[in-house]
């Protein structure tokens, strides 16, 4: 069973766990559960899908219960006035704050397959994306896993301004600070200190806070999910207390 977080008669936010997929990929054929067919089998109606997160990213996930819904909720996405927040586990120590802004191509289709690099997709322009972030916690660890004797790692918040595909993780990799578990646009060697040392096997990246305007009366809506529990484990682990989102400014604008 799926773990909902919100709903009503036009609106439904669940708690996705890490390692399942939206909808069906031709990428993941082998995969046989999909967040978009287990709700509809749970509550019993079509539901249709908000936004996306990557397989290895949890959290709230949005869905529509009707066309007309998804659609004005479609609008307040494309006019970037739903706010989003991210928490991710990355390499190294970012500065304190900063906006990462740097465009971005589209490299996969909607199924997460790579184009080629001659195909139009790929060579089109790269369209805005932009990335608000700011640093929680830090630690040092007197063990070498790249190149240097201690190696540091970052807690921080993201606030993505834009929704390009993969643009944290794509982001995070661009001011080389990538997320924790990150197979495409992360380090494999942390990677795998995190799945030896802390037995973690998951991407460090999660949705814990979608705020919109409802579509019936406007009004804020604020939906929260937690850790799942291999993530805060892992925050523990690094001596991290959870963070709270108390004063996460993602009022719509």
């Amino acid at each position: 069973m799926l773990d909902i977080l919100y709903r009503d008669d036009q609106l439904v936010a669940i708690h996705k766990p890490a390692g399942l997929l939206v909808h069906r990929s031709n990428v993941d054929r082998h995969e046989t559960r999909f967040a978009v067919q287990l709700l509809r089998d749970q509550i019993g109606r079509r539901v249709f899908p908000l936004h996306r997160l990557d397989k290895g990213t949890s959290g709230v996930l949005l869905f529509a219960l009707d066309a007309d819904t998804a659609r004005r909720m479609g609008g307040q996405f494309e006019a970037a006035t739903v706010g989003r927040r991210y928490l991710a586990v990355v390499r190294g120590w970012p500065a304190l704050q900063g906006v990462i802004d740097h465009a971005l191509a589209r490299r996969f289709d909607d199924y997460g397959r790579r184009f080629p690099a001659d195909s139009p997709a790929r060579q089109a322009a790269a369209l805005p994306a932009i990335t608000a972030y700011r640093r929680l916690a830090t630690v040092e660890l007197p063990i070498t896993v790249d190149r240097y004797p201690h190696t540091r790692y970052a807690l921080l918040e993201l606030r993505p301004q834009t929704g390009r595909q993969h643009q944290l993780r794509r982001h995070l990799k661009h001011i080389a600070h990538p997320i924790i578990g990150d197979a495409t646009f992360g380090k494999g060697v942390h990677n795998r200190f995190f799945q030896q040392h802390f037995a973690c096997q998951r991407l460090l990246l999660a949705c814990t806070q979608i705020v919109l305007q409802h579509p019936r009366d406007g009004c804020s809506l604020s939906i929260e999910a937690p850790l799942e529990a291999n993530f805060a484990q892992t925050l523990e682990a690094l001596g991290w207390s959870l963070p709270m989102p108390a004063d996460f400014q993602a009022a719509v604008r």
